[in-house]
């Protein structure tokens, strides 16, 4: 989804910081990329590119845990193996909060829209959406086909705090970016609903 988002905003004339881990999909051409390999670049090129932006769209699929301790060598099998694991850096709830300093929302600071990634029941996505302190958050069942990831369409429900989910029906992820500007825009104009700064 991050591909064809850039791509929308490109074609209506947005100037485009793409912060973009790895993936086989090109960028568009007229992006500025900024490749980050690990969940810790990801943070940082996106708190560094949140001053000045008028949205923040977070689409990204970061890993939620990362190992405790890495090896330096290869572990041999007859050792055996204990993967213990941390948690990442939420950069979505922090960017949020760090958009939210910045001023009263919606002209203030950047309108924050995030996407959840989930399998099976959307049920816990609007308290997501307000424990993260977004302004929207895109949900999809990944599991389901025909959304998500590895194909050219993607069915979303759109959870804007304080509101009743809006489930829309399965989509090209173009039309999907889209209509997802089309709310950004919205929110971005103080005439929608959205999050309290």
């Amino acid at each position: 989804m991050g591909m064809a988002i850039a791509t929308a905003a490109l074609e209506r004339g947005a100037r485009v910081t793409l912060v973009k881990g790895t993936t086989s999909v090109e960028p568009p051409e007229g992006a500025d990329v900024v490749e980050a390999e690990t969940a810790a670049a990801m943070r940082e090129a996106v708190l560094a590119a949140l001053p000045g932006c008028d949205a923040l769209i977070m689409a990204a699929a970061v890993a939620d845990f990362r190992p405790l301790a890495v090896a330096d060598t290869k572990i041999a099998r007859a050792d055996g193996l204990d993967l213990h694991l941390e948690p990442t850096d939420d950069i979505l709830a922090e960017a949020a909060a760090q958009a939210r300093q910045a001023g009263e929302a919606p002209t203030g600071r950047p309108v924050i829209v995030g996407f959840a990634a989930e399998t099976g029941s959307l049920e816990r996505v609007p308290e997501k959406a307000r424990r993260k302190g977004v302004d929207l958050l895109v949900a999809n069942d990944v599991a389901e086909a025909g959304s998500g990831f590895g194909t050219d369409t993607n069915r979303v429900t759109i959870v804007v705090p304080g509101a009743a989910p809006e489930p829309w029906p399965r989509l090209s992820k173009s039309e999907v970016a889209h209509r997802l500007l089309d709310r950004v825009v919205t929110l971005r104009a103080g005439t929608g609903a959205s999050l309290t700064p």
